[in-house]
């Protein structure tokens, strides 16, 4: 469920960052990011074939959703990874996170600046007070970056998948 209260897509931005909507001109790094089978390894969904099932899931995210950015390197605007909050519930105030980057930027702290931003936004902008994050048991990168962000592990289990773990943010007293 997409929040309400949004009109226009939000832009972001950090120290080294833009997180912005998804561009058509992005096609080549989505099909990568959806179609390489390290990042992929972890997640249950149907991977881009083609350049065209890039394009069709960025024209998809386009028309549906004000909560899904691309991350942005500001001195050249290059994609290099996908930051989303998703099941957005503003009765419970709470939501899911997702993210992937590109391998050639992994480990060099730029998702923990997207997530930082995307994480205040939640609180400050939409009102959120809890972001849920499912991870795969196997995958040591996310748990340790889930954690790094202060994510506390949940005892529940997904009752779809029993090789994903949730993690929980309480964000209600944090970024004020």
């Amino acid at each position: 469920m997409e929040h309400r209260n949004l009109k226009i897509f939000p832009i972001l931005t950090t120290e080294r960052l833009n997180l912005r909507q998804l561009l058509d001109s992005y096609v080549q790094e989505i099909f990568l990011l959806r179609s390489n089978t390290l990042i992929n390894k972890y997640l249950d969904r149907q991977p881009s074939k083609t350049l065209k099932d890039a394009l069709g899931f960025i024209e998809n995210i386009k028309n549906n959703s004000l909560t899904y950015w691309a991350i942005t390197r500001k001195e050249n605007e290059k994609l290099v990874g996908t930051i989303c909050l998703f099941d957005v519930s503003e009765e419970q105030k709470k939501c899911e996170i997702g993210y992937e980057l590109l391998r050639e930027y992994q480990g060099k702290g730029i998702m923990t600046e997207a997530a930082n931003k995307i994480i205040k936004y939640s609180n400050q902008t939409l009102g959120l007070k809890t972001i849920d994050a499912y991870t795969h048991k196997d995958n040591e990168s996310s748990i340790n970056f889930i954690k790094k962000l202060k994510f506390k592990r949940m005892d529940s289990v997904d009752e779809t998948n029993s090789k994903l773990i949730l993690f929980r943010l309480n964000i209600s007293n944090k970024n004020k």
